[in-house]
C-alpha cells in the first residue's frame, strides 16, 4: 500500500509544482513560520497528541509525516480558512500538499534544531 501512496504522492507533488501551488505554499509557510508560529504550532500539537511529529520537524534527525487527518486536527478551522483565502483553493487541494511540505519548511526554519527567538 505504501508503493501505491508514495506514487500518489509523487504524482501530487509533480502536480502541485507544475500548478505553481507549491511555490505558493512555500511561500505563504515562509512568511507564517515565525518563532511565534512555530511556538504556537507546537502548542497545539501538544493538545492534538503530535507533539512527537512536530518535534521531529524542529529537531535535527529524521522529520516525521503527518497525515491530511492529522493535520486537520493540528491547524484550527480559522488557520486553515486563511489559507484558503490567501490562496483562493479549497482546502481539500491545500491540505494534501500542505501535509507533504509543513514537515519540511518547519525544519527550514529551525536549522539549530530548535525554535529561534525573536530577533
Amino acid at each position: 500500500m505504501s508503493g501505491i501512496f508514495d506514487d500518489v504522492m509523487g504524482k501530487l507533488t509533480n502536480l502541485a509544482a507544475s500548478s505553481g501551488l507549491a511555490e505558493q505554499v512555500h511561500t505563504y509557510l515562509a512568511q507564517l513560520l515565525t518563532p511565534d508560529t512555530i511556538s504556537s504550532l507546537m502548542d497545539q500539537a501538544q493538545k492534538a497528541g503530535l507533539t512527537d511529529k512536530v518535534r521531529s520537524w524542529i529537531g535535527t534527525g529524521e522529520n516525521l509525516p503527518i497525515s491530511t487527518d492529522e493535520l486537520r486536527s493540528l491547524l484550527s478551522s480559522q488557520q486553515v480558512q486563511a489559507m484558503v483565502d490567501h490562496t483562493g483553493l479549497p482546502a481539500s487541494t491545500i491540505l494534501p500538499v500542505l501535509a507533504h511540505l509543513l514537515p519540511v519548511a518547519v525544519n527550514a526554519q529551525t536549522p539549530q534544531g530548535e525554535v529561534p527567538t525573536k530577533a
